[in-house]
């Protein structure tokens, strides 16, 4: 537990600022904005995948879910409290070499302009961070790799964030002997609000993202002129 959370607190940080020395060197055209950017961007897939396999390895190790505990699911939580942490910190930087004025200081307005440009972000992360725990692209858009990603980014958050909720119903309802349908009416009531309350948020970031790659398509002669 404590080991985790100490590796956690070291990795994260460690990695997002090595990540940006070493591009920072060996790209020297590149702007510190986007070392950064990149940087944190890494650490953020890193985690991704993490999170992924520490899922697929919970519930093909788990028959019952309701009762049956996995010690990596214990240890995940141990590991997302220092990424969460890291993450708030790593935006606002990431934020202030971009919006910073000619005297380069932290200011309360940049501070505050912050908050009011990533609220969204900042209340996901604060969320997870107390109550479930106790994309600048380099100018690429117009390529083919960018127009992929974030298809695999559509993908990946649909499967994984929408299509959860769904599953978990599923995989009672199959193991009581019930339908999808029925199976949240064997539930208590307030799970079924939780619940509600978890994948509201999902589907209006979803929802963004939808709107972005509809954009992101969007080759009209209109727009582009627009």
């Amino acid at each position: 537990m404590l080991l985790t959370l100490a590796c956690g607190s070291l990795f994260y940080p460690g990695f997002f600022v090595l990540c940006a020395w070493r591009l920072h060197q060996k790209l020297p055209q590149w702007p510190v904005i986007d070392c950064l950017t990149f940087s944190n961007r890494l650490v953020s897939s890193i985690q991704a995948v993490l999170a992924t396999v520490s899922g697929f390895t919970v519930i093909l190790n788990c028959k019952d879910v309701i009762t049956d505990r996995h010690w990596l699911a214990r240890e995940y939580i141990w590991a997302l409290i220092p990424y969460m942490t890291y993450d708030l910190g790593a935006m606002y930087i990431c934020y202030w070499y971009r919006y910073r004025g000619e005297d380069k200081k932290h200011t309360l307005a940049i501070f505050r302009n912050f908050i009011k440009h990533d609220r969204l972000m900042l209340m996901h992360h604060i969320f997870i961070l107390l109550v479930l725990v106790p994309i600048t692209q380099l100018k690429q858009q117009h390529t083919l790799a960018y127009k992929v990603n974030g298809f695999l980014t559509l993908a990946t958050f649909f499967t994984c964030r929408i299509l959860l909720f769904p599953f978990m119903y599923w995989s009672y309802g199959r193991q009581i002997g019930v339908s999808f349908l029925q199976s949240p009416f064997h539930i208590p009531f307030m799970c079924n609000v939780i619940n509600a309350v978890l994948i509201a948020p999902q589907l209006y970031w979803f929802s963004l993202l939808c709107r972005k790659a509809a954009q992101m398509f969007d080759n009209s002669p209109a727009k582009k002129d627009s």
